[in-house]
């Protein structure tokens, strides 16, 4: 599975949130690529966000509106994607103002990962987890437990 994320603002290097995407993108067996943009215009963003979605990929909207659900219920969906032939998912993580309707008419889910806002960067590194998260529970890993 290759997964790709695309996401405005870009991560310092040496932050710790660098380091906690570092460790969840080398546990995880699955390709994961990071795509970023610095902050720009909403209309900017957007354009970058929707251009780079590679073809053929299954569209996760990180959004405030989207569903709250569970991450056993996330891999459910996902592993039912991949069962379907999906070889790809692209999340997408927005500016400070959000995605415009356009970006969210593109998502095959919007996803929220609740009510909090997140630091852009935090939520690289909230998702990254998830993403190795989704992938142990597809496999029967014993990481997650219920």
């Amino acid at each position: 599975m290759k997964v790709t994320i695309l996401a405005i603002g870009k991560c310092k290097q040496k932050s710790p949130e660098a380091a906690l995407v570092a460790e969840y993108v080398k546990r995880s067996g699955w390709n994961v690529v990071i795509k970023e943009k610095d902050n720009a215009s909403q209309e900017e963003e957007a354009r970058f966000l929707q251009s780079a979605i590679p073809v053929g990929a299954k569209v996760v909207v990180l959004d405030e509106r989207g569903v709250n659900i569970s991450s056993i219920e996330l891999a459910e969906k996902v592993e039912g994607w991949l069962l379907n032939g999906c070889s790809e998912i692209c999340f997408l993580i927005g500016g400070a103002d959000g995605h415009l309707p356009a970006t969210r008419d593109k998502a095959d889910l919007i996803l929220s990962f609740g009510k909090l806002t997140l630091p852009h960067m935090l939520m690289r590194a909230v998702l990254c987890e998830q993403i190795y998260r989704i992938q142990t529970i597809i496999s029967g890993h014993p990481y997650h437990r219920v």
